[in-house]
Order: structure tokens, then sequence, then C-alpha cells
């Protein structure tokens, strides 16, 4: 995704790097980081990242569009929205959409939405499966 070239300057990146890689865990590749040009977030492995470009022409958003990743337990998930809202407590550029509970009979989607200096909104999912009905 593109932002403006001054987002990727060294203070924005250590921003996003800050907030990113508190909330979520994820790392800057720094071998790949030019000053206002480019900024690579690695999530969990090598093969998933986050490619953030800086230029003239930016990307734009509304609130809904989004990203989703998935965690493995409810407590994780609740982790990561605990330090989201840690940080919308000091820094009132953080957008939350708070934890919500959906039965879908066979599938329970526990999520949330956070936004904090890049267009999209991230959500964090988990999912826990039904047993399946008996015959």
């Amino acid at each position: 995704m593109t932002l403006p070239a001054s987002a990727l300057d060294e203070r924005g990146r250590e921003e996003i790097t800050a907030f990113y890689g508190d909330v979520f865990g994820w790392t800057e590749v720094p071998s790949l980081t030019v000053d206002r040009e480019r900024l690579v977030l690695r999530v969990y492995e090598m093969g998933q990242f986050v490619y953030i470009l800086g230029g003239d022409e930016h990307l734009s958003a509304p609130k809904s569009d989004h990203v989703g990743i998935q965690v493995e337990t409810v407590e994780e998930l609740d982790g990561m929205l605990a330090r989201a809202r840690a940080w919308q407590e000091r820094d009132p550029r953080v957008e939350i959409i708070d934890r919500e509970v959906e039965d879908h009979t066979r599938v329970v989607l526990t999520s949330f939405y956070v936004r904090h200096l890049l267009p999209l909104m991230i959500e964090v999912q988990h999912y826990t499966m039904a047993a399946p009905a008996s015959a």
C-alpha cells in the first residue's frame, strides 16, 4: 500500500513499526527499508509481509476496508486488543472497532478491528469450530 512519502521518513517508520510491533509482533525488514520510499513489515514469517511504499499518489480507504489475520486463541486476540487499547489511550490516531462475537452455528467468530497510521484496518479473527451434529 502506498502512503505519502513523508509518512515513511525516519519518525514515521518508527511510529509504524512501534505500533504494529507492539500490538501484533510484526518486525521491520531493515535490509528493505529505504527512507521515504519503502518499509516492509514481516508478519510472523518471512513469506508474510506488509509492503508499504511512499509516493505522491497514495491509498485512501473507507473505514470498512481491511485485511484480516487469524490468531490461534481468543486469549491471543484479547492480548492484541488490550495492547491496541493501551496505544489508543496515548495516541488518538488509533481507531478500534471493539471485540465482537458472531455465532454462525458451526463456527463462532471472535474479532476486532484496528487502524493506526495505515489506510487499511486490520481485522483480528479467531474461529471456534463447533463439534459436528450427532447422527
